[in-house]
This record gives structure tokens, sequence and C-alpha cells, in this order.
């Protein structure tokens, strides 16, 4: 019998390829303008590509069109980024993103802190949370093909937490109990989007997957939770009965969707140890991110392009 194939290996920038790539600031500026403005720089504000270049100050243009008065803006590479506003040099973000895209799980902002040496925790976690917001896919298009749908807890349970912070998480029968609820879609061999919901009520779940998911898929997925039957009306819906023992019939399966929350929850209990409802939704842009370029040789031009 012959051995199955392993699925190739896609390669990552490597740390030496990297610090070939970023020697230095000047190298970090021009790689940010060329992925930013690939045609040529033009203005943020107006998109007036006829700019001039800023005979003192370098990687600065200015802008004649903006103004009807004829005054000139002045504009940075960094303008309009989540570069700007910051007294951290280009090189050293660009070095915290490659760490954060080469992590296969996530790296907490402590150790960014020791690995970039830098002076105070609350810097490092200041510049993992803007960059995770720079990851979330701002333009998605709706999946299609077959897609597995499926929800989520994450958090501690509500016994463990002080009194006054104990509460509902939107579970059913005490299932995600003061925990934060996760809706997913996966289309098969491509991409997932995952976003953070109030509940897992039925009209949660629906609303989650008519704007996730295009009502023109081959096959729907999903197990047996009654919150997905609304979807009956509009999508080939096929559940699959986990309590019965089943998990595979034929096509059926939410094994993808699984295998994702898999990488959530070893990312938050493994790597992050705690992660508070306000800012989850920045962490899990993070994982959706990563698993979505998983197969892009250049993770780390499309993440610098989101900036």
């Amino acid at each position: 019998m012959a051995r199955a194939k392993h699925p190739k290996q896609i390669k990552q920038m490597t740390v030496p390829e990297w610090e070939a790539a970023f020697p230095d600031e000047e190298a970090c500026c021009a790689y940010l303008i060329g992925h930013r403005w690939p045609d040529g720089v033009a203005c943020p504000r107006c998109g007036n590509t006829d700019v001039f270049k800023h005979g003192t100050m370098p990687w600065c243009w200015q802008c004649y069109a903006c103004d009807p008065k004829g005054e000139s803006y002045r504009f940075s590479h960094i303008v309009g980024t989540i570069f700007e506003n910051t007294n951290k040099p280009l090189r050293d973000w660009f070095r915290v993103i490659h760490l954060m895209l080469t992590s296969k799980k996530g790296i907490s902002a402590l150790q960014i802190q020791r690995m970039m040496g830098f002076g105070s925790y609350r810097t490092a976690w200041y510049m993992c949370m803007r960059i995770r917001a720079a990851l979330a896919d701002k333009d998605f298009q709706k999946l299609m093909g077959i897609v597995e749908v499926d929800e989520t807890f994450v958090g501690g349970k509500a016994k463990n937490r002080h009194e006054d912070r104990r509460g509902g998480g939107g579970g059913t029968g005490g299932i995600g109990s003061g925990k934060a609820a996760i809706a997913g879609a996966v289309q098969r061999k491509d991409n997932v989007v995952a976003r953070v919901v109030a509940n897992v009520r039925a009209s949660t779940l629906t609303e989650f997957v008519r704007e996730s998911v295009s009502t023109k898929v081959s096959l729907l997925c999903a197990d047996q939770y009654p919150g997905y039957n609304p979807l009956r009306a509009d999508y080939p819906l096929a559940t699959i009965d986990h309590a019965r023992g089943q998990y595979v019939v034929g096509a059926v399966h939410t094994n993808t969707i699984e295998g994702f929350w898999s990488l959530v929850k070893r990312g938050v209990v493994g790597t992050f140890h705690k992660v508070s409802h306000k800012y989850l939704p920045l962490y899990v842009a993070e994982f959706q991110f990563r698993y979505n370029n998983r197969e892009n040789t250049d993770i780390f031009g499309e993440a610098v392009r989101g900036c």
C-alpha cells in the first residue's frame, strides 16, 4: 500500500532571512512604502499621486491637491498606519510582527518584552494589540463550497470567579456558563471566519451565518445544536450527532472547524493563560489571520499591508 503523501510545508521567513531583509531602519521604511503604495506614493487624504518629496525630511512628501488654497499637506510613510504616533522604530514593529506570525499558537506580550528588551510590559502589550487590530479581515468574501459552522466557549468557569464577576456566558443548560462565546464558519481547505458573539441563541447564530456564508454553498455542516435549525430554510444544512457517537457521515462533519477551535484554545490556555472578554475579539482575529494565511509564503507582507 502506498504511503499517503504529507501536505507540502509552506516555508515562512526565518530569523536569518528576516535579519538579511531588514538590516536597518532604512530597509524597513522602503519595504513599508513598497507594500503600502505598490503603484507609487499617494496622498493618504485625497489619493493624489502627484506628490513631491520633502526637501529636508526623509520619507516625507507634500501634496498640494488637498487644500483648495494651494497649501501643502505634509505626510510621511507611517501616517494613517498603526506605526503612527509611536516612539518605537519601524524595525522593532516589524520584529514583533514576525514573532507573532511565526508562532503557531501565538506569543505573549510578556515574552515579546523579554525578547525585545522593552523596559515596559505595557509597551509590548500595546504593540501586540495594535497589530492584532490590523490583522482583522475587514473585507472578507462570503464562504462557498462545503462549509462547517460551530460555536465554542473560551474562559474560566463561573464558579471559579469572584462572586461579583459571575454571570451567564450565553450557554445553554449550563454549558459555557461564565465563558465567552465564539461562533465560527470554515470553508473546507480554505478560510475561516470567527467572531465573538453575545450568546448562542438561534437568532445570533443565524445572523452570524448569514453574514459569513453564501446561500449558494453546496453543503452546510453543523452539529445537532438546535440553534442552527432556522438555517434549513435557506441553506442545504446537514447535521452530525455527536451525542450518538457520530463524527463523520460521508461528507458531513465539523472536524475542520473543531481543529481551528483547538488552535485557539491551546493558544489561550498555553500561551496567553488569560484573555479578557473585552480583548478576546482581537486575539480571535490574530488566530483567524494566521489560519487564513497558512499557505501564504508572504504572510509577513500581507500583515504589513494591513497595518
